[in-house]
């Protein structure tokens, strides 16, 4: 399958089984592993090799997309935010997912890359048969296209591997909530696609549900169309899956029974078309010359003429012409000027079999004369068709020289950023050999000055060694005894030196102690009373410093936490203020409503004394009219009506005075009610004012503890400072008294030696004054050589002490010219690199201005294209741009 994708045919690998059958373990397996990895990297692998080895002119464009079937839904495992996209067919009607994730890919590094990522994404979850169980159908789509630079030859091909999940029974997987929905649309689609391989394996039915499911639309390429396809039969040995392997098994059989019908991908180019187009002209012509040989030859047997067999046209030669033109059209990809080519070939076998038709049976004039003229229509219509097919090549030729152009000033834009970018290498280069220059001649000073300095080194050496041993033969000579005396009293004085020191060095340990206070306060502070004690006095000192830094260190800690303590408080104090205003604002709401409440009472109350004041009037009205009732007894219909419009006053007096006593309920219930909220918010108010005052309080006690902190760690980190200072010197006083304590030891062993050895010196006879004479005499011969070598060496370090001012000045000078170098030669390759940018910039904008203009569509992103050239193995290195690069050599870093 993988030689066939990049021969430009299609192919399809998808896995078929149970759930928990290992289809996922199959198609992915385990990545990294070498035995334990699944198809899908084996194949990714072996597309790359198989590349690799073909030959170096042809040029591959590899992208891949990765999407899910979940819920019934496209979901791009590459881009998460597209989760539901929709199934389109092209021109050709071959079905595509639109707006689908496509990204180029250049190695197998970054095809796992993009395998891991939309593994990360895709739907599992755990079942009672499978810990990691698929809950999508997961589709890796694999698009190669293929170009010849030589011939411009373009194949395409794409290769669907398919991760299917598996049926499930809902009583052995224990499903529930969302996993039972993901398990119906799983069984749903796996149940769609059992009937398009059932269709399709039928043969007699003419219509095959591939709209049933988007599983099926998608796979209708690869499930009777034009695509080799593969299917993976996972089954499970268990007898508890009986059922549904059988059923596995079945689905298997059935799928082996459809035949597809395989074709090329091809996409000819313009030349290629043109040729063809050159061919079938010239075969039209042929062909319109034996058409009118034939037509001569059927006017001749009109006029009763014999035609002789040399004379008479083969018809039989013209049918092969147009039977073998019709395959090697057959052939060819489907295309307009392919189209009107065969509709040519078409119409003259039509004519050719009109002819033999003609010839074969004897017609009258007539009849030939209207079938003549339907001839030349047919001639006069194929002319027209010509004519066009001229005309359309016209515009490509006009269309390929434009393409020219832009490639030629491509070129030319190509040839002089290439200059501008080797005219700088050139630039750099000569940059690095002079930075080279420069530093070995600095190396060159370094290893002179390194000589210089160990030349001196072994000088002085040698100088002290000599005279060490002059001092050593002179205070031989001059006795042990005065020698004995001034070593006791310089390890006297050194030894009071010492204590004095040590006793400052105590003294300023217990100020800064003081300083800290703490628990340092209850520390014993080191005195030394006399020097037996003043190492054990010592070694107290050293832990007093330790337990001095770990009381600094708690101290820093403990500010870091106040300090932390008091951005806490300083929230706090935030949203107790918020708090306090947002009580204000209510208290100052209440206030206002309470206002409000009193106004309308008040308004309440006078509205009842107008009413009571109307009752009152209206009272001596009736007392009136009763009085004049009596009085005139003969108008009893008059008081009737005054009793009745006194009755109705009445009624309406009386709802008005509940109605008016309800509202003054209400509103009295509001007060009360308003009151409590206005006390609850007294009170709060309070408390909240308190704890302000209380936080204000502690803050300004933090603030004042902060500084007073912050000033003691001041005076610690300079006690610090100072400790480290005394802490250095004490160590080097301590070195240099250890020294010479050892020297003393060593020249008092020495001196008591040659004290014990000079009495048996003594006994000897008096011969021996001569030779300490001449021994004398020599070691003043050696003395006098040794103070020459010491001036001349002290001369020498003189003129190299001169001299090194020199030479460090021309190496602080040599080094700037190396950092300035080192900055050009930055500037350079960034200008380098920003050129190289900008002419690879404009090379990818030519080339994408010149794919709009040759693809008749596009996707919606803007993608990397990444060609690979057969017959190489490229670097894994990604940071840079992928060379192109020949045949013959295979990178070692892959």
């Amino acid at each position: 399958i993988v030689k066939d994708v990049l021969s430009g045919y299609n192919g399809t690998i998808f896995a078929y089984g149970q759930t928990s059958s290992g289809k996922t373990h199959t198609m992915e397996g385990v990545m990294g592993s070498d035995g334990q990895q699944g198809i899908i990297p084996r194949i990714v692998q072996d597309i790359f090799n198989h590349i690799y080895t073909l030959d170096a002119n042809l040029q591959f464009q590899i992208k891949v997309s990765y999407f899910e079937i979940y819920l019934d839904k496209i979901r791009d495992l590459l881009d998460v935010s597209k989760t539901n996209l929709a199934v389109h067919e092209d021109k050709n009607r071959v079905p595509y997912v639109k707006g689908v994730t496509e990204r180029f890919v250049s190695s197998p590094d970054e095809v796992f890359e993009i395998m891991e990522e939309g593994k990360n994404n895709r739907h599992i979850a755990v079942t009672n048969m499978n810990e990691h169980s698929s809950r999508s159908h997961s589709v890796f789509l694999i698009n190669v296209k293929q170009e010849n630079v030589e011939n411009e030859k373009k194949l395409t091909g794409k290769l669907y591997l398919v991760d299917l999940a598996g049926s499930e029974k809902v009583s052995k997987t224990g499903a529930e909530g969302q996993v039972l929905d993901e398990a119906k649309n799983i069984n749903k689609s796996l149940s769609a696609l059992g009937n398009v391989i059932s269709a399709l394996a039928d043969g007699t039915k003419s219509h095959v549900p591939y709209r049933d499911s988007k599983l099926t639309r998608i796979l209708q390429e690869s499930l009777g169309g034009n695509a080799r396809t593969t299917i993976i039969i996972c089954c499970s040995p268990a007898s508890f899956n009986e059922s549904e392997t059988k059923s596995t098994l079945e689905f298997g059989k059935r799928a082996k029974c459809i035949k597809n019908q395989v074709t090329v991908n091809e996409e000819l180019t313009a030349e290629e078309w043109k040729r063809r187009w050159e061919k079938e002209r010239e075969k039209v012509a042929r062909l319109k010359g034996q058409l009118s040989r034939a037509e001569m030859e059927l006017e001749r047997w009109r006029r009763g003429e014999t035609v002789t067999k040399d004379e008479q046209i083969n018809l039989h030669d013209i049918d092969e012409t147009l039977s073998t033109t019709q395959s090697l059209m057959s052939l060819s990809t489907v295309a307009t000027s392919s189209a009107n080519s065969t509709s040519v070939i078409d119409s003259t076998t039509g004519v050719t079999n009109t002819l033999t038709a003609l010839v074969a049976s004897p017609i009258n004039a007539d009849e030939w004369e209207k079938e003549r003229t339907a001839l030349y229509q047919q001639l006069d219509e194929k002319d027209d068709e010509i004519n066009n097919l001229a005309q359309t090549i016209e515009r490509l030729k006009s269309q390929t020289t434009e393409q020219d152009d832009i490639f030629s000033q491509a070129r030319k834009d190509n040839e002089n950023l290439q200059a501008e970018l080797n005219r700088l290498q050139q630039e750099s280069e000569s940059a690095k050999e002079e930075v080279k220059e420069v530093l070995q001649a600095l190396e060159e000073l370094a290893v002179n000055y390194d000589q210089k300095t160990q030349e001196v080194e072994t000088k002085s050496k040698e100088n002290e060694t000599l005279t060490q041993e002059l001092d050593a033969k002179l205070a031989s000579l001059n006795g042990i005894g005065e020698e004995l005396e001034s070593l006791r009293e310089a390890s006297q004085t050194h030894r009071k030196r010492f204590l004095d020191m040590i006793l400052v060095l105590l003294r300023d340990i217990g100020d800064i102690g003081s300083i800290i206070g703490g628990q340092m306060n209850e520390q014993k502070k080191p005195t030394i009373e006399n020097l037996d004690q003043a190492e054990e006095e010592f070694t107290l000192a050293r832990l007093y410093t330790s337990k001095l830094k770990t009381e600094a260190r708690s101290i820093s800690n403990r500010l870091s936490e106040l300090e932390l303590e008091k951005v806490d408080h300083q929230k706090g104090i935030g949203l107790k203020d918020k708090e306090l205003d947002e009580s204000r604002l209510l208290i100052q709401q209440h206030e206002a409503k309470m206002r409000s409440m009193l106004e309308s009472m008040k308004e309440l109350e006078e509205k009842k004394r107008t009413l009571e004041q109307t009752q009152d009037s209206l009272n001596e009205e009736l007392v009136k009219l009763r009085a004049q009732g009596r009085v005139t007894d003969s108008s009893s219909d008059v008081q009737k009506e005054l009793s009745q419009q006194m009755q109705q006053i009445s009624e309406q007096h009386q709802k008005q005075l509940t109605t008016l006593r309800e509202e003054i309920r209400g509103k009295e219930t509001q007060m009360e009610t308003l009151k409590d909220s206005l006390q609850k918010l007294q009170l709060s108010y309070d408390k909240l004012s308190g704890d302000y005052d209380k936080l204000k309080k502690e803050e300004t006690d933090k603030s004042s503890r902060l500084q007073e902190m912050t000033l003691q760690q001041e005076r610690r980190e300079q006690a610090k400072q100072d400790l480290k200072g005394l802490e250095e010197t004490v160590a080097k006083e301590l070195q240099t008294l250890h020294n010479l304590r050892k020297l003393f030891v060593q020249d008092l062993q020495a001196r008591l030696k040659k004290s014990q050895k000079q009495p048996e010196a003594e006994d000897d006879d008096l011969g021996g004054t001569v030779a300490q004479k001449q021994k004398i005499s020599f070691l003043e011969n050696n003395l006098d050589q040794l103070t020459k070598v010491h001036k001349q060496l002290v001369r020498e370090n003189a003129d190299l002490r001169c001299e090194l001012p020199k030479l460090e000045k021309r190496l602080k000078a040599t080094m700037d010219r190396v950092k300035s170098l080192e900055q050009a030669l930055k500037e350079a390759k960034e200008s380098a690199m920003k050129d190289r940018k900008r002419y690879q910039s404009e090379v990818d904008r030519i080339k994408e201005a010149v794919r709009q203009r040759n693809l008749a569509r596009r996707t919606n992103a803007a993608q990397i294209v990444k060609p690979i050239r057969a017959g190489v193995n490229p670097s894994t290195n990604t940071s840079t741009p992928i060379p192109t690069i020949r045949g013959g050599s295979q990178s070692m870093d892959q």
